[in-house]
């Protein structure tokens, strides 16, 4: 997860437009009912708080009753106001979260303040978990400023060393995603060091496999091109002057990296020096599990639940359609 300096405020008197459009178009749905798990301080159970108040989701928190309701009186919030699933510790309020999902209590999963492997082993554990036929991948919904829309910037927190097996099911989420978001089209960069298939570069490779797998049907939903580098994938003015003919070149919305540290790096760098804000997801579980760190923005929180509520709200359409 991305976490500012304590050092730097958390707060910035800039616009955040795109994230204000998301919680809008969360808003105008019904609340997603969320489990929390071990909301045990008070950034993420002040965060599960707000967002009940925006009509963003209806929590369920899931840990030590005694310390979540010493947190509520705490935030001047009465106890019977809230579910409590009383769960001893951690482990066992992520496991507890993962089986409210699949007794069908709730329809997304929120990171409390645990640790993140502890709720994601909880989420893919092969018996009783919440895994499905899809990678599981995590995706960062980024407000740029400057930039217009929405970046999605995908894997930088799940998948260290992707193979391409793996960024099939990654891309395939993002674009998912994407669409969720209402973004249209979506246009996807598969991002390396260069814009050229290089031999020596196997994230060039995979790029040109990534696009004709899509050609073919294998990735679909969205314009796919790559390998592209950064510049040339969001600068159209870069992309002109290496003369790069392309329907994604300059205009990416979604940026595939070749592994966990190039999107790591790449994330903390808009973050850090571009004062962007990181909204965290992850896909190809059951249901969205949002990602939240304590030192997020109080924005960035509620779009990370804004985020889940319009990809839950995606699934939920997906699964009433009639098959063809």
């Amino acid at each position: 997860m991305i976490a500012r300096s304590t050092d730097k405020p958390l707060t910035s008197s800039r616009r955040h437009d795109k994230y204000d459009r998301l919680v809008a178009a969360a808003q105008a749905l019904p609340p997603l009912k969320v489990a929390v798990a071990h909301p045990c301080d008070a950034a993420s159970l002040g965060a599960a708080v707000e967002a009940a108040e925006l009509g963003l989701i209806e929590p369920v928190l899931v840990g030590p009753r005694a310390k979540i309701e010493s947190g509520l009186q705490a935030l001047h919030k009465a106890a019977g106001s809230f579910r409590i699933v009383d769960a001893p510790h951690s482990h066992a309020a992520a496991s507890a979260a993962v089986d409210l999902v699949k007794s069908g209590e709730v329809e997304a999963v929120m990171k409390g303040s645990l640790h993140t492997d502890e709720l994601m082993s909880a989420v893919v554990r092969r018996e009783g978990g919440l895994r499905t036929a899809r990678r599981i991948s995590h995706c960062f919904v980024m407000d740029v400023p400057g930039h217009e829309g929405p970046l999605i910037i995908t894997d930088a927190a799940i998948n260290i060393a992707p193979t391409l097996e793996d960024k099939v099911h990654i891309v395939q989420n993002a674009i998912d995603l994407a669409h969720a978001l209402r973004i249209d089209p979506v246009r996807v960069a598969i991002l390396s060091a260069m814009e050229t298939v290089n031999p020596k570069a196997p994230s060039t490779i995979e790029a040109a496999a990534l696009c004709k797998m899509t050609d073919r049907g294998q990735i679909t939903g969205a314009i796919v091109d790559g390998p592209l580098a950064l510049d040339n994938a969001i600068d159209l003015g870069a992309a002109r002057i290496k003369n790069i003919q392309s329907p994604v070149a300059g205009l990416a919305n979604v940026l595939v990296v070749p592994d966990l540290e190039a999107g790591n790096l790449l994330a903390k760098s808009l973050t850090f020096l571009a004062d962007a804000d990181a909204a965290g997801i992850v896909l190809g579980a059951r249901v969205p599990i949002i990602l939240t760190s304590r030192a997020d923005s109080t924005i960035t929180r509620l779009a990370s639940c804004a985020v889940a509520s319009l990809v839950a709200e995606a699934q939920r359409s997906r699964l009433a359609m009639p098959e063809v």
